[in-house]
């Protein structure tokens, strides 16, 4: 069985110069080295998730409500309000419930101190 490599598959479904591949491929190694951590975090942006399931991260944690918003300064009524769908996370608690999902122990030392 013959292996294709991803420019082949890619130029067989799809126009595109050498060029053009050449760029996409360029992204896709960007793309790489930031995920590996072996880009220089001042050449490239993070993007803030514009939506995220509170209460699955919240569940997770095996917290209440109430719990979950005094660990980590929110208000009870906020995270119910996120939770049943009223209000959407403002950015920078967006990025901090992302945090708190991905690695809710670097929240917990960062803040311990505080």
């Amino acid at each position: 069985m013959k292996q294709t490599t991803v420019k082949e598959c890619f130029l067989a479904t799809t126009t595109i110069s050498n060029e053009d591949f050449a760029m996409v491929m360029g992204g896709l190694d960007q793309a790489a080295d930031i995920a590996a951590g072996k880009a220089d975090p001042a050449t490239y942006r993070l993007h803030v998730p514009k939506t995220i399931d509170v209460k699955a991260i919240r569940q997770r944690a095996g917290l209440s409500q109430p719990a979950f918003a005094a660990r980590y300064g929110f208000s009870v009524g906020a995270v119910r309000d996120w939770e049943q769908g009223r209000r959407r996370p403002e950015a920078s608690a967006r990025v901090l419930l992302t945090v708190i999902e991905k690695n809710p122990k670097a929240v917990e030392e960062a803040l311990a101190g505080n």
